[in-house]
């Protein structure tokens, strides 16, 4: 029995899902004319209280197109070390935008206000790269599934606004944020110039993103994917999955928060965990002793059927999902309690 917690990214479309993707309307969304995807970007921007918005087959595709947007050549974008555009997509903001990152020393991926104000290049002083984007990843990836306070949220959208700088939310696991937190997507849209969200990780889609915006930030938004190749043509069949996961697993996200938690507790409990990460969402974060090899621990889960990946050194991470089953969560803490190093 394979216990697969690498992302939640690995989860496949449930017989609902796919009965929604055989018997949509699809039409060539090149030309605008696929009438299940211009229903996925309405439902989506009216959510968010945002004027417009774009399908995207990634988020990669979707946050890059929005650097893009918000920059030009030689500027410079700000957002924490932790963060997504920085990290884990290819070099993108370098390559597709020529727009450098300055990085914040944040706690696990979020930044504080302050932390910003002193970030922010004089707009008068040409020796420097031009300050012209904020980037916040909510949840955090790399930080463990964090979720951002709003409060501090909003202190950011002030600065960006006196500075004049544009403010995009790489929303790839907003939805946990949502349910996590209580809050609205409408809460948000309030802040934010552009948001990208994300329909294959927690809302288990097999592909897709959403960018969202003002209807001049999707009218350059159509091009930029034009000239990136994102342009798609009956694809409202995978935006039939995004339209039934919104209406059906949104609400479900708190189910694996919870058993996130209960990894949490159980490897708190282990004496070959040095630390665990606080969980606030479906993602956990841990350190083993450093006195084992971490190819070794992982190919010992591997040997009873269970993936999850590292990031770097004694740390791994383990991310729950909806094909993750309440059989397989009692068989992996079942295993975790076992294990001997």
């Amino acid at each position: 029995m394979e216990i697969n917690l690498i992302s939640d990214t690995v989860t496949k479309p449930c017989e609902s899902m796919i009965a929604a993707m055989i018997n949509a309307k699809v039409g060539d969304d090149v030309f605008k004319e696929d009438p299940t995807v211009n229903k996925l970007e309405k439902k989506l921007s009216d959510m968010f209280g945002m004027e417009s918005a774009l399908f995207f087959p990634s988020g990669t595709m979707a946050n890059q197109t929005a650097i893009k947007i918000h920059t030009s050549p030689g500027d410079q974008l700000i957002c924490d070390k932790y963060a997504h555009v920085f990290n884990y997509e290819g070099g993108g903001v370098s390559f597709n935008s020529g727009v450098s990152c300055k990085l914040l020393d944040g706690k696990r991926g979020m930044f504080k206000n302050y932390q910003l104000v002193d970030a922010i290049n004089p707009p008068d002083f040409y020796h420097s790269p031009k300050s012209s984007l904020v980037c916040i990843e909510n949840t955090t990836n790399k930080g463990g599934g964090a979720c951002w306070e709003i409060n501090e949220l909003k202190k950011i959208k002030k600065t960006c606004r006196e500075h004049n700088l544009s403010i995009h939310l790489d929303g790839a696991r907003i939805w946990n944020a949502l349910v996590q937190k209580n809050q609205t997507p409408k809460d948000y849209g309030l802040i934010f110039d552009t948001i990208s969200v994300c329909l294959s990780k927690g809302l288990g889609c097999p592909s897709g993103s959403v960018l969202l915006g003002s209807k001049d930030h999707i009218n350059s938004a159509l091009r930029i994917r034009k000239v990136l190749g994102g342009g798609m043509r009956q694809v409202g069949y995978l935006a039939a999955c995004g339209l039934y996961a919104i209406e059906n697993n949104i609400k479900r996200l708190d189910q694996d928060h919870k058993k996130a938690k209960q990894i949490e507790q159980t490897l708190n409990e282990m004496s070959y965990v040095e630390l665990v990460e606080p969980v606030e969402t479906n993602i956990i974060i841990f350190e083993i002793k450093k006195k084992i090899d971490s190819k070794d621990f992982l190919n010992k889960l591997n040997d009873f059927g269970i993936k999850i990946i590292s990031m770097g050194g004694p740390k791994l991470r383990i991310v729950t999902h909806l094909d993750y089953t309440d059989e397989l969560h009692h068989n992996f803490l079942r295993i975790l309690k076992k294990l001997k190093f």
